[in-house]
C-alpha cells in the first residue's frame, strides 16, 4: 500500500484568507537538490580551488565557491473521488478545478496588499494592467512533517487523469518544483537549528559507533 501523507502549501501574505492547498503525496517521490558552483578562475594553482595546508587556510581554498539554494521536486495527488462519493456538491460539479486554479494563482505575481486591492489590481482597476512594479512572486510555506520551509513555487506540471462530463478534471498528478528561501527569515532559521541539532546527533552516534568498533577489535 502507498503511504500517503498530507502536506500543505500556504501563501505567506496579507490577503485574508491566504491561498492554501492541502494535498496528499507519497514521500518516496520527494527529491531534494542542492548544488555548489565553483568558479576559481584560470590562475596557476587554482584548478578546483586555491592552495591550502592547514584547516585555518580552507576559507582561501573556497574563494569563488557559492552554494545554491536547495530545491524540492515532488509529485502530489489531487483526487476528488472520495468527496464526490460523499456527496460534496463542489467536487461533483467542479472536480479538482479549484485546486488547480489555486496552484495557478500561487505562480502569478500579485500585489501584497489586502485581498480587495489585489482583486482590483488583477482586473486592471487598481493601477497598471499586468505585472506592475508593486507586484511580486508569492512567498509560500511548504509544510510537511517537521518541515515548515519558506519557498518559491518555480514550476508546476499537471497531468490530468480523469474528467467529469463537464470536462473539469477530478483526478490529476501535479509535479511541483519549490526553491527554498534561505535568507534571514524565522522559518529558515528554525530549519537551520534543526539541521545543526540533527547533524550533531549523527556525529555523536558515529563517534560512539567508531569507539565501540575500535574497542571490540582491540579485545
Amino acid at each position: 500500500m502507498i503511504n500517503l501523507t498530507h502536506g500543505v502549501l500556504i501563501e505567506y501574505a496579507l490577503s485574508l484568507p491566504p491561498l492554501a492547498l492541502v494535498f496528499e503525496f507519497n514521500p518516496k517521490t520527494l527529491s531534494r537538490t542542492r548544488t555548489v558552483t565553483v568558479q576559481t578562475g584560470h590562475a596557476p594553482g587554482t584548478r578546483g580551488g586555491y592552495d591550502f595546508v592547514l584547516p585555518t587556510e580552507t576559507p582561501r581554498a573556497s574563494q569563488g565557491v557559492t552554494v545554491q539554494p536547495e530545491s524540492f521536486t515532488l509529485t502530489i495527488l489531487l483526487d476528488a473521488t472520495d468527496r464526490m462519493d460523499q456527496g460534496d456538491p463542489i467536487a461533483a460539479e467542479l472536480g479538482i478545478q479549484p485546486e488547480l486554479d489555486t496552484l495557478r494563482r500561487m505562480l502569478e505575481p500579485k500585489s501584497q496588499a489586502p485581498a480587495g486591492v489585489q482583486l482590483l489590481a488583477s482586473l486592471g482597476q487598481g493601477g497598471e494592467r499586468g505585472h506592475s512594479h508593486d507586484e511580486s512572486a508569492s512567498v509560500l510555506l511548504f509544510v510537511w512533517g517537521l518541515h515548515i520551509l519558506p519557498v518559491f513555487l518555480t514550476t508546476v506540471r499537471v497531468e490530468e487523469k480523469a474528467h467529469l462530463p463537464s470536462l473539469f478534471p477530478y483526478r490529476a498528478e501535479a509535479t511541483l518544483t519549490l526553491q527554498v528561501i534561505e535568507g534571514n527569515n524565522p522559518f529558515y532559521q528554525v530549519e537551520t537549528v534543526r539541521q545543526i541539532a540533527f547533524a550533531a546527533l549523527n556525529t555523536a552516534q558515529s563517534v560512539a559507533g567508531s569507539i565501540s568498533l575500535s574497542f571490540g577489535a582491540s579485545i
